[in-house]
This record gives structure tokens, sequence and C-alpha cells, in this order.
């Protein structure tokens, strides 16, 4: 869907990442990240960042970059990046009702702005309700259509390459 509208798949990951939940990076990271070339990210940070899309600060040496919240379009763009993934509802019940959820990625193709029918998840925290996943496995195809693979890990092992969509 995202595809179709953005033709710039760097800028594609940099909307999902920085609208999908409040996430913020560095030129550096965001390429490693994204396994692009620090000049292509470069090249969409300063198209969102000169539309206003995304506010650059400077912490030492390093621009962090971040959504602009105040933007009028923020909630808009923060929403279909929301329905894109199909996750919104989801995200609620699952935090809810999960348990101790520290944090909530989005890996795999989604995280990079593919719909392959397939939404894969990484939950962080301790004593989760596998019982309920399961269950909310069944009913999250039958609402959005996708497939979502979901792995639990009590902590958070440091090195997930994907969009954080809960917690901080």
């Amino acid at each position: 869907m995202l595809d179709s509208l953005v033709t710039s798949k760097t800028r594609i990951k940099l909307l999902l990442k920085f609208f999908s939940h409040t996430n913020s990076g560095y030129l550096r990271s965001l390429a490693k990240e994204f396994d692009e070339s620090t000049n292509s990210v470069r090249v969409e940070l300063n198209r969102l960042t000169d539309a206003g899309l995304l506010v650059a600060e400077e912490e030492g040496k390093t621009k962090m970059y971040k959504a602009n919240e105040s933007h009028p379009f923020f909630q808009e763009i923060k929403n279909m990046v929301s329905k894109f993934l199909g996750l919104d509802d989801l995200m609620e019940r699952i935090v809810k009702r999960m348990g101790e959820v520290e944090r909530a990625y989005i890996v795999g193709d989604y995280a990079q702005g593919i719909d392959s029918g397939t939404v894969q998840m990484i939950l962080i925290g301790k004593n989760l309700d596998r019982d309920y996943l399961d269950f909310i496995r069944q009913k999250t195809y039958e609402k959005v259509n996708r497939q979502v693979d979901v792995a639990i890990h009590e902590a958070d092992p440091g090195d997930i390459m994907g969009i954080l969509i809960y917690g901080k």
C-alpha cells in the first residue's frame, strides 16, 4: 500500500520508523538498520526534514532525527503507518491482555515497508500469556488478513533490527 504512494523504499522505511512510535535515530544507525548507504538515507532525511515531517536535533556531534509532532499532517501520517502495519488495534489488545509487555517490535518485511502478508513481531516481557497470544494470532488473521508471527523474549537482546511500536 505505502509503496504505491511513496516510490522511495528508503523514505518508506524512515516513515515507518519515525511515525509508528516515538522513535529517533541518527544517520549511521539508520543506514545500518536499513542496510542502505548513508548517502541514500541522508538524501531522504533531508527531504523529510525540509518538508517539516522530521526535526533534527544536535546531540553533541550527532544529529538525531525524529518525527515532527507539531506538523499539521503528523497524526494523519501516524494513522496511515499504523493502518499499514495493521497493528493499531492489535497492539492495544496485546499490551492490555498479555501481561508485562515491556517492548514490542515489528521486524522483517513490514519493518522494511514491504507487505508480504506476514507481520513478524518480537515481544519483550516476563510472564506473558502465551495462550492469549495464540488466540489473538487467529483473530488478527481474520481481521486484517495477515499472518502474525510472534517471538517472545524475557529480556531485550539489544540487537533487534526493527521498528519499536510499544515501550521505550
